[in-house]
């Protein structure tokens, strides 16, 4: 006699483990490194530990707990590295604007940068306490396009500040609005390309190898990426202007996976460069630097801006000179912000400077990480839209301060003066978060192999 089989079983629900405690443990690490590196500059520099030190500390992990704890509750199953990272850039920048002060005691910097990180993880908490799932902002795309025109269009009324309109000063307070607009833009970016991704991907005209969409469907996006990018080369805000570039192609390119956007995009690209950088002067005068930047020591002006950049990185060899012990002070009044890069490679050396720019990457490749693991289109390009812009920031920066591409006069996020700018990038990161929560929670179609099953809906 055989026994009737018993129907299978369903297969037990996968739970994730949270990472709430490596998160927490990492926090702690973050904190730490950036106090030790404050007492080293005191020690360094005055051969005492800084009155403030414990009060800095205190700071630091007490905004750091906070954001943890909304992270805990509201996100709990949100990537354990995101938050970490974010806490040791700020306060590493937050060293080594401190350590800056020391040179201009008549121009500090590092209290008003605190009250700017403050305010960042204050909206970093409001964003990840009360938005409860990312595809709400789909539903203000159109809105956030046009607060973003708006936001790049008001500066131009203002004067210029170092060549460039980009910022709005009233009284004693200024910001820049291009800074929050690249958020919006991104989020108008991933709803309509999540919207008509197919139509972008398989209609319209080939021409070779590419397909064309429809000017139905791209018109739309092309135009309102013309008009960011002529308001802001308007504004002389080269930076900002590539940055858009860049996020465009790139989510154009994950959103129909066609690679000759990429080369469409570098050959705009290189077109767009040369014609601004030719017509423009203070854009031209920027590409003079960067062709030959030792230029002004050959005339007995003495060295530029980049010049004493590269001196700088030269100094700090291998291992650095020593948190404290550099000169880069003598790039100018921009040491504090578009060349804070420079100190870090000048008295952290080489090896540093690769930290810095692996914990960037580590940032960026989890954002892409939480992106890709995502069943809908647009939280998948919103995450790789954030993740990019960090990126294409990174470069353009870097590259400018090393003498690989001309200067932009970006901010190194979380890491340069600039209050608009940890901002926005606090804001960044909550939103990296939300998406990543979304990615690792638990799903009824998840296996118990560990691996989440890909619904893709309305790809082929």
């Amino acid at each position: 006699m055989t026994a009737t089989s018993a129907p299978d079983a369903p297969p037990p629900e996968l739970r994730l483990p949270k990472r709430r405690g490596v998160e927490l443990s990492l926090l702690v690490c973050a904190v730490l490194l950036c106090v030790y590196g404050y007492i080293d500059v005191g020690l360094s520099r005055n051969s005492a530990v800084p009155p403030d030190a414990l009060r800095y500390g205190a700071g630091l992990g007490v905004l750091a707990l906070l954001a943890h704890l909304a992270v805990r509750f509201r996100a709990p199953y949100a990537d354990p590295l995101l938050l970490p990272i974010a806490v040791l850039l700020n306060g590493l920048g937050l060293v080594l604007i401190y350590r800056l002060d020391l040179e201009t005691p008549q121009d500090e910097a590092a209290p008003a940068q605190l009250i700017w990180s403050t305010l960042g993880v204050a909206l970093f908490i409001v964003v990840v306490v009360f938005l409860r799932d990312h595809r709400v902002l789909q539903r203000y795309a159109y809105l956030s396009v046009v607060a973003a025109l708006v936001l790049m269009i008001v500066p131009i009324l203002f004067p210029a500040v170092n060549g460039a309109k980009i910022w709005i000063r009233i009284g004693g307070l200024s910001f820049q609005p291009g800074e929050f607009a690249k958020i919006l833009l991104a989020i108008f970016f991933a709803a309509y390309l999540a919207a008509n991704r197919n139509a972008l991907a398989y209609t319209g005209r080939r021409i070779w190898r590419l397909q064309l969409p429809t000017g139905r469907v791209l018109g739309p996006i092309v135009a309102i990426w013309l008009l960011s990018v002529v308001v802001l080369v308007l504004e002389r805000d080269l930076g900002t202007s590539l940055l858009f570039f860049g996020l465009f192609v790139i989510m154009l390119y994950v959103a129909t996976g066609r690679t000759g956007w990429i080369a469409v995009g570098l050959l705009l690209a290189a077109a767009g460069a040369f014609a601004v950088g030719t017509l423009e002067p203070h854009v031209h005068s920027r590409v003079e630097d960067w062709l030959d930047p030792f230029a002004t020591i050959r005339a007995g002006q003495g060295p530029g801006q980049l010049a004493q950049s590269l001196f700088a990185f030269a100094a700090g060899g291998m291992l650095g000179a020593g948190l404290g012990l550099g000169h880069s002070i003598l790039i100018g009044f921009a040491a504090k912000s578009d060349f804070i890069l420079a100190t870090a490679g000048e008295e952290l050396g080489l090896v540093g400077l690769t930290a810095i720019f692996m914990l960037y990457a580590l940032l960026v490749a989890r954002g892409y990480r939480a992106g890709l693991a995502l069943r809908d289109p647009f939280g998948r390009l919103l995450a790789i839209g954030f993740a990019s812009i960090i990126a294409l920031q990174v470069f353009v920066i870097a590259g400018g301060v090393m003498g690989l591409i001309p200067l932009t006069g970006m901010a190194m996020p979380f890491l340069a003066q600039g209050g608009s700018s940890v901002v926005t990038n606090w804001i960044i990161v909550a939103l990296l978060i939300r998406v990543s929560d979304s990615a690792r929670a638990p799903h009824p179609d998840t296996f118990d192999t560990g691996v989440i099953a890909p619904v893709f809906e309305d790809e082929r």
